[in-house]
């Protein structure tokens, strides 16, 4: 992994007026591991934002894509997202509430919003290569 660079990971999810944001919290923190996590207010509105730095923060991430035995699902969905250094992908609320990963639309998909993962990186091929390398 030391070969692929900085990695910086940003993840965030709204927070509506009628959810607890401790179960918001918990979502986020049951698929992406222990990432320092802030409220932040913008307009009346309310939104949790998480912050990681290196492979680390990637690593519950990347160890349930592997339990749940959907790394080409997700290896798709991580080159879909792919934009210069950044890889952009969004996770179901509900589903990371209970500790499983499902993909997401950034709107519709999810009731409540998702949960937003930016991963930013001098390699992101090589990151998505490591979290979900080609199975066949």
């Amino acid at each position: 992994m030391n070969r692929i660079g900085k990695i910086t990971v940003r993840v965030e999810a709204d927070v509506n007026p009628t959810e607890d944001p401790d179960k918001v919290r918990i979502s986020i923190l049951k698929v992406m591991g222990d990432l320092q996590l802030e409220t932040v207010e913008e307009g009346g509105t309310y939104r949790l934002i998480g912050k990681g730095e290196g492979a680390e923060s990637l690593a519950k991430f990347q160890e349930l894509l592997r339990r749940e035995r959907i790394l080409d699902a997700a290896r798709k969905v991580l080159f879909k997202g792919l934009h210069g250094d950044t890889v952009i992908f969004y996770l179901n609320r509900q589903v990371a509430y209970v500790g499983h990963i499902s993909f997401s639309q950034n709107v519709g998909e999810s009731p409540l919003g998702p949960i937003k993962v930016e991963v930013q990186c001098e390699e992101p091929r090589m990151v998505i290569e490591w979290l979900a390398p080609r199975t066949r």
